[in-house]
């Protein structure tokens, strides 16, 4: 069996192989759910991670990517990406020889445990498992369905506070304003998870923003903001491949002095307009929340969100 690692940046004949793997085992195992387009394939193998080194990997049937973190906080740990067989190719060994691979480079970078997104009930589970994985952070997906909106109620300001809407990046002169709000991010559930929390800057925010464009996504933010220029609460929307049905929505933050407002569903509902208006191909809004968050899967049931299949955070100290 030969494994091999990708050249940097991919060929295209590489990043076909890496969509063909990738659709066919989300097709197989998530029916119903749209598999990557080649759009967001390509642009996640050749636009480098923010937050670490990426090393890629690929045999016949089955591919592998691992993110080694450098931010000065987490160089202790990894990030799994993707483990994936093809469906006809699974049995045959591929997965674990893979994973070899991806445990002698994780010694050889010093590294002491390495997580995974999991999803439950499948054969991701039994084989993290089977390696010795945890789950540390039970969760599950959720999905708006985009036509939907049009039954929900328009999204109008809360009191003293103004709803601000950015596509594309923030600008500038609010990027420190959002960056000290994403510290409301600090007491969301983590588990167990073996990585640090990171203080958020203007430079941080550019950074995962700029990833994104720079992988062929596009993205919204919408904020409530105060008369002084305090962001009290805003929202991410993300669409990997701006042509693609599926969007997900990253963080939904809302800064303690400012809750108990409906701050957090307000900025979703202006959001879910937004997307309507301005992505006519989207038809669904995927996002992730920990089973412990009670608070944000209450906004989300209020909205028309719908559990779509369980996950976890799962984890291996090495």
């Amino acid at each position: 069996m030969t494994i091999t690692p990708l050249s940097v940046p991919p060929t295209d004949t590489e990043v076909d192989h890496w969509w063909a793997v990738l659709a066919s085992a989300r097709t197989a195992d998530l029916p119903g759910t749209p598999p990557p387009s080649r759009t967001e394939v390509a642009g996640r193998l050749r636009v480098p991670s923010a937050r670490g080194r990426a090393v890629h990997w690929a045999a016949e049937g089955a591919i592998a990517s691992l993110v080694l973190f450098a931010d000065g906080s987490n160089d202790h740990t990894a990030f799994l990406d993707e483990l994936t067989v093809r469906p006809d190719a699974r049995r045959r060994g591929e997965g674990t020889a893979l994973w070899e691979r991806v445990r002698e480079e994780l010694r050889a970078q010093g590294r002491t445990s390495v997580s995974a997104e999991v999803d439950l009930g499948g054969p991701g589970q039994a084989f993290a498992e089977s390696l010795g994985f945890e789950n540390v952070l039970p969760m599950a997906w959720y999905v708006q369905e985009v036509p939907g909106v049009r039954n929900l109620p328009a999204a109008g300001p809360a009191a003293g506070y103004e709803l601000r809407c950015w596509p594309g990046p923030v600008p500038e002169d609010w990027a420190q304003a959002v960056a000290v709000a994403h510290g409301a991010m600090d007491d969301a559930p983590s588990g167990d998870l073996d990585q640090r929390i990171q203080t958020w800057t203007a430079e941080r925010l550019h950074a995962a923003h700029g990833l994104i464009l720079a992988r062929g996504g596009a993205l919204t933010t919408v904020a409530a903001v105060t008369p002084d220029g305090e962001v009290a609460a805003y929202t991410e929307l993300v669409l990997p491949d701006p042509a693609g049905p599926r969007g997900l929505q990253y963080d939904t933050v809302v800064v303690p002095a400012h809750r108990g407002h409906g701050l957090g569903r307000t900025v979703k509902l202006r959001m879910l307009a937004e997307a309507a208006a301005l992505h006519p191909s989207l038809r669904t809004i995927a996002t992730s929340v920990a089973d412990d968050n009670t608070p944000m899967l209450a906004v989300n049931a209020s909205l028309g969100y719908r559990r779509e299949r369980p996950a976890g955070y799962f984890q291996l100290k090495l």
